[in-house]
């Protein structure tokens, strides 16, 4: 007979929340993704394009985690339409020695959420400038808030511009994250103006059409893209790319193949060779992160099967600390 702990997204929400833990939690995945044999197999995806729907599944074995998760991740981007979430899915923790499920994280995407804010707040943290106060967010969904609010986690914002193709949801967020957050969020109608003087830029869109130009760019920014996790999306003109100082992938075998590298390569801006640092090796002070004031920074992040075993382990250890979810005998 086995044991396996059953959480729901409720259940979640208490004992996981976007915070200094969350974000030493991801950034410990990284790290652990270029200093240890981590076990991490290429994204499984399935596409139905017909409902703009698209399936990832994601995981990875890291040494020294006793548990690894096994993650279902559908995006269906009309969903809205419907009256629905366009991010859903669900966990699976497995016992690294014995193979046995021990958790099934009903989290309806939410532990996706976390750590994929996280992984913001980690590219910041490592590549922004020490006083970045002005943030842009691209986007008006679950991301643009939650990136925005992992932000203020590692540097000092005090500003924010929201742009989103639909304006009425910038507004709609911007009002909500000024009474939220205690900073000034406004929404902008011009991505160019929402760029202009800001400090860190982040985009969390779906989209298939550059949303961020390079000759919008200024000395001094850093961009992170995270909304570019599939062949097909592409939310960074590639001249991005080559005006930067410094790119950094979250894995660099991913985002020559789906990420805005991807989309630089296939441009013939970049070679499909050309070596780049990762995440993990910049934590790991095994490559150089922002060098000057002056540097533009990217960090391209397509999402690891690490950062899902990190915070699926995380969200167990939580949840058997604090007496909660239900436990099914087998």
């Amino acid at each position: 007979m086995s044991r396996m702990m059953i959480l729901t997204e409720a259940d979640l929400r208490v004992i996981v929340r976007l915070d200094l833990e969350a974000v030493a939690c991801v950034e410990n995945a990284f790290l652990a993704l270029e200093t240890k044999k981590v076990a991490m197999p290429p994204i499984l995806r399935l596409d139905i394009p017909e409902h703009r729907g698209e399936v990832d599944v994601k995981t990875a074995y890291v040494p020294g985690i006793d548990g690894f998760a096994i993650k279902i991740s559908p995006g269906f981007f009309d969903n809205p339409k419907l009256g629905l979430p366009s991010v859903n899915g669900m966990m699976v923790l497995l016992s690294a020695k014995t193979g046995l499920i021990e958790a099934l994280l009903l989290d309806n995407g939410y532990l996706t959420d976390m750590r994929t804010a996280a992984a913001g707040a980690v590219a910041a943290k490592y590549l922004a400038r020490n006083d970045a106060t002005i943030a842009a967010i691209f986007g008006a969904g679950m991301q643009a808030r939650l990136q925005l609010e992992a932000l203020m986690l590692v540097r000092p914002i005090r500003e924010a511009r929201i742009w989103a193709r639909n304006v009425a949801k910038a507004e709609a967020l911007a009002q909500a994250l000024r009474a939220e957050l205690g900073i000034d969020v406004r929404a902008f109608a011009d991505g160019v103006q929402a760029v202009a003087g800001a400090d860190i830029i982040v985009t969390t869109t779906p989209s298939e059409i550059p949303i961020l130009h390079a000759k919008w760019l200024e000395a001094g920014q850093h961009v992170t893209a995270m909304g570019s996790d599939a062949e097909h999306k592409n939310e960074i003109d590639p001249a991005v790319l080559q005006r930067a100082t410094l790119y950094v992938a979250d894995r660099l075998g991913q985002t020559r193949v789906l990420g805005e590298l991807h989309h630089a390569i296939k441009a013939g801006l970049i070679d499909a060779e050309a070596g780049f640092a990762e995440l993990g090796q910049v934590i790991a002070g095994k490559s150089a992160g922002r060098q000057s004031r002056q540097d533009i920074t990217i960090c391209d992040l397509t999402g690891t099967g690490v950062q899902d075993t990190a915070i699926a382990t995380l969200a167990r250890d939580h949840a058997a600390n604090a007496g909660v979810g239900t436990n099914f005998d087998s």
